[in-house]
C-alpha cells in the first residue's frame, strides 16, 4: 500500500487551528474559571458555555460550522476508503485470480493427460487388431 499522505488532502489540524477555536477572546479570558456553569452553579449545555466565550457566534453559526465540518471530514474520508478499497480489492482480486489460473491450469492438464492416454489406448488396440487379423 502507498505510505505517502495526498498533499491535496487537508490534514484536520490545518482546516482548524485549536489553538484559535480554544483560546477565547481577552475579556472572557477572566470568566473562564466559571465557564460551562451558571450563577446558580447549574451546568449549561456546550453551545451555550461556547457562546459566551465567542460573544459573535450565533447558534446558528455554530451549528454550520459543524455542519462544515461533518461535511469535510466524511468527504475526506470517503476519498480515503475509496483509495484504500480499491487496492485492497485490486490486490486481493490479484490473489483470487492467480489461484484460479492455477487450479484452472491443472484441471487442463489433468483432462489433457486423460484424453492423451484414451486416445492412445484406443491407437495401440487398433492397432494390435489389426495385426492380429488375417490378411
Amino acid at each position: 500500500m502507498n505510505n505517502q499522505i495526498d498533499a491535496s488532502i487537508p490534514v484536520l489540524t490545518e482546516v482548524i487551528k485549536p489553538e484559535e477555536l480554544l483560546t477565547p477572546p481577552a475579556k472572557a479570558v477572566a470568566a473562564t474559571d466559571n465557564a460551562g456553569v451558571d450563577g446558580t452553579g447549574t451546568a449549561q449545555p456546550a453551545s451555550e458555555t461556547a457562546s459566551n466565550h465567542y460573544p459573535g457566534k450565533t447558534e446558528e453559526d455554530w451549528q454550520a460550522l459543524e455542519q462544515s465540518l461533518r461535511e469535510n471530514v466524511l468527504r475526506q474520508v470517503l476519498t480515503r476508503i475509496d483509495f484504500v478499497l480499491e487496492h485492497r480489492i485490486r490486490d486481493n482480486l490479484a490473489d483470487v485470480l492467480q489461484i484460479a489460473v492455477a487450479n484452472l491450469s491443472t484441471e487442463i492438464r489433468s483432462g489433457l493427460h486423460k484424453t492423451l492416454e484414451e486416445v492412445i489406448t484406443r491407437a495401440v488396440t487398433q492397432e494390435i487388431t489389426k495385426a492380429k487379423s488375417p490378411k
